[in-house]
């Protein structure tokens, strides 16, 4: 009869927030549920069902009608929020595209195209967009890319010259598990706290997030947490924690203050800092102002960070009392000298001498992600091969709006010399720049320096709208696959759920029309579809687990999953370099902890010396632009969405405050400006403005104000760089140091309004103007 339904089916999945439950009724997913097995479900699964069939899919190829007219070539108007797209068949998109990389490559070589795709898209190990992408332009002679991440960009380059590059591997992916915290962790200084929402997230989604439960079960095992932090709910209510409210940004000078209170009072292990670092002396000096600088008190730091002096001198001895384990979060590298703190960080646990016990020392990500501190594994899940990329041109991976503007300048990385490439064509698969970068109006002139800005998406996302040809791409829930994050319990199936949306295709199918097209077919698939990709990407992985006896792929794939063997959980990072230094080296000059590196000393970098020093930013309080813009944002991670994905989702959607991104000030602040709750706020600097809905909070430090990171960038106004409340607005483009370049988005000095009258709409989610096939 019309107007019956079909019955509603349960289509487990898997994504980078977690597993679930897709509830599916005549093809469209209509509800979800969290998986039962999992103990601690992220609620950003409630954003699936609107985001997967929402107004902003993509849902036939595309070309902005300017660059079809015209040709290829810079454009300043690329992202004009009223550009015109012409609706296009798969054929002649393709055809365009193949035809344009061909040029560019014939004309400009092949390090002319930016292949940079920083990629959260689908947690799935093979229709993951950035490994299709790169696979394919291996495959087709290289590309220009990019290097480390927006996460932790300053820990990964610093990190290797101060325990080696195995060393900050063990660092990043293998942290003591919660349950060897609840067990030999008597005190947990956490700088940026224990965010619990990020933990909710990780690469390739977990089986089950055990975080929360996790640090709650220390705590009731007697692990005292002391959280510093300008944010009460850095750390959750239920921990017991205490906080330390400092102002942003001063980390660095608070743990330099700790170390020279070790110092002063006989409580640094002298002992363990002559056999396992170097360069503590000249440290030392640094911190007791020996080499004529000032020496780094308490009550130095506290005229800084805004804590009491005598409540850092108490914190340092109850450290030196206790067995501690000291967490700098990954939030607090970025900003500008992002590489200080967590230097700073390393060398406060060699003074306590704790490194390599179980439950003490150093850790870099707890309250960071969900994989931090939920055991490892040394096996990694499968892998599409990529190749090898026979092009030696990069960039960090922050630094894309620096490379588009300034083609042919030299830069500083690393302690290399390197020049920025003269880049035509920019493909960008599964990632959004435009939600990851700083300065979003420079980044908007970047994107109009390029001949041709491609895009494979789900969604009609603000890099969309940047495009020149847009390529709609399938979502996870349209597709099959599998997945696991590193230090998971089990590798996971993920079968359709939904047909494609629209015109929608897998990537791995473009790229193999595309691949056709330019005469490496072959080459690029391999002679197999994707359900052949995919029974070999596991008989392969299964095959290298020796005596495991793991199921053939259609066991496997049958029954949903299977375990993953060989999961190790670690009680104590560097304990095999306790035990015997001698034995068990690090990879740094020294095969020690690098508490002063000859080598970062020898770059010459003024933003990066040769050991842990305080070095001024001028995007804090007390600096000399703070006169001008009295507050200080911190854009920190939402915990409405991952990134800005979902956006339009229900519980992304029902946090909004006048449809747009909450913005939470203490009471005091607000009131001296005149701000109510629910109030549209206009925030400003000299850089650029977003508007906001006001929520007042004395959970905020007083100087403060925080706007998550992830609300689509919205530039349909004229009076504002963006509408929708993206903070990224605000946020200076430049880089933790030459060192490293990392990202320094997490703060920026602003001033806030309340907004009086009309207010710009919301046109985030409204999709740009298609029309027909051109004339």
């Amino acid at each position: 009869m019309a107007g019956d339904t079909g019955p509603t089916t349960a289509h487990p999945t898997s994504s980078h927030w977690g597993v679930y439950e897709a509830l599916v009724r005549d093809g469209r997913v209509v509800g979800v549920r969290p998986d039962p097995r999992d103990p601690d479900p992220s609620p950003m699964i409630g954003n699936a069902p609107a985001a997967q069939h929402h107004a902003t899919r993509v849902d036939r190829p595309v070309v902005r009608r300017r660059w079809l007219e015209n040709g290829p070539g810079p454009d300043p108007r690329r992202g004009d929020p009223d550009d015109e797209y012409v609706s296009v068949g798969w054929d002649t998109a393709l055809d365009l595209l193949a035809g344009e990389l061909d040029r560019v490559r014939r004309e400009h070589g092949d390090a002319a195209v930016y292949g940079g795709s920083y990629g959260w898209a689908s947690a799935g190990r093979f229709h993951h967009a950035q490994s299709q992408l790169h696979r394919f332009l291996n495959t087709l002679g290289g590309y220009t890319r990019s290097v480390n991440t927006y996460s932790h960009a300053a820990v990964e380059v610093l990190f290797p010259h101060v325990v080696g590059a195995a060393g900050t591997h063990d660092l990043l992916r293998r942290a003591p598990t919660w349950e060897a915290v609840a067990e030999h962790t008597e005190l947990l200084v956490s700088f940026g706290g224990l965010r619990v929402s990020n933990t909710w997230t990780a690469s390739g989604g977990r089986a089950a997030r055990t975080a929360e439960p996790g640090m709650r079960a220390a705590a009731r095992a007697g692990t005292e947490i002391v959280s510093i932090s300008p944010l009460r709910d850095d750390t959750a209510a239920g921990l017991g924690a205490r906080w330390l409210s400092a102002e942003p940004g001063t980390d660095t000078a608070i743990l330099l203050a700790l170390i020279h209170v070790l110092v002063t009072d006989s409580l640094a292990d002298t002992a363990f800092l002559a056999r396992f670092t170097t360069g503590w002396p000249e440290l030392r000096r640094y911190v007791l102002g020996e080499d004529g600088g000032t020496p780094k008190t308490p009550e130095w730091a506290g005229a800084i960070s805004g804590l009491d002096a005598d409540v850092l001198r108490a914190l340092a001895r109850r450290m030196a009392e206790r067995r501690t384990l000291v967490n700098v979060g990954w939030s607090v590298q970025r900003s500008r000298y992002g590489e200080q703190p967590m230097w700073a960080g390393i060398a406060l646990a060699a003074c306590l001498g704790q490194i390599g016990l179980p439950g003490g020392g150093f850790a870099t990500g707890y309250g960071s992600s969900g994989n931090y501190g939920g055991g490892a594994t040394p096996v990694a899940p499968p892998r599409l091969p990529q190749g090898t990329n026979p092009v030696d041109s990069l960039i960090p991976v922050a630094r894309v709006s620096d490379m588009l503007l300034h083609p042919g300048e030299p830069f500083d990385f690393d302690g290399r010399r390197l020049r920025y490439p003269d880049i035509r064509l920019v493909y960008w698969a599964g990632g959004n720049p435009f939600h990851h970068h700083q300065d979003l109006a420079r980044l908007r002139r970047a994107f109009g320096r390029p001949d041709t800005v491609v895009v494979n998406e789900t969604h009609w996302t603000a890099t969309a709208r940047h495009a020149d040809i847009v390529l709609p791409a399938t979502t996870t829930l349209e597709r099959d696959d599998f997945t696991a994050s590193q230090g998971d319990l089990r590798l996971r199936v993920m079968r359709r759920a939904v047909p494609p949306h629209g015109s929608a295709r897998d990537e791995y199918d473009t790229f193999a029309a595309l691949a056709g097209r330019l005469g490496v077919g072959a080459e690029f698939t391999e002679g197999r579809t994707s359900a052949e990709w995919l029974r070999h990407m596991y008989e392969e992985w299964r095959g290298r687990q020796g005596a495991a006896p793991l199921p053939d792929f259609d066991a496997f794939w049958a029954d949903g999953g299977v375990d993953i063997p060989h999961r190790v959980e670690d009680a104590a990072l560097f304990g095999a370099f306790r035990a015997d230094p001698a034995a068990n080296p690090l990879g740094t000059p020294s095969g020690r902890i690098e508490l002063y590196s000859e080598t970062v000393a020898g770059f010459g970098y003024p933003d990066c010396p040769g050991h842990a020093a305080w070095l001024d930013p001028a995007e804090r309080p007390g600096s000399a632009r703070s006169g001008e813009w009295p507050l200080t944002l911190v854009a920190n991670q939402p915990d409405g969405r991952l990134h800005s994905q979902q956006d339009m989702g229900a519980h992304s959607r029902a946090q909004k405050v006048a449809d747009r991104a909450p913005v939470r000030l203490h009471p005091a602040d607000a009131a001296a400006r005149g701000i109510a709750g629910g109030d549209v706020v206009r925030l400003f600097n000299d850089r650029g403005s977003c508007l906001a809905g006001a929520v007042l909070d004395d959970g905020v430090r007083r100087g403060v104000v925080q706007l998550s990171t992830g609300a689509w960038f919205d530039p349909s106004s004229t009076e504002v760089t963006c509408a929708h409340g993206n903070p990224n607005a605000l946020t200076t483009d430049v880089g933790t140091s030459r060192l490293s370049h990392g990202c320094t988005g997490q703060l920026a000095l602003v001033e806030a309004a309340r907004v009086d009258g009309p207010v710009p709409p919301v046109r985030a989610f409204e999709p740009p103007r298609i029309t027909g096939p051109a004339d």
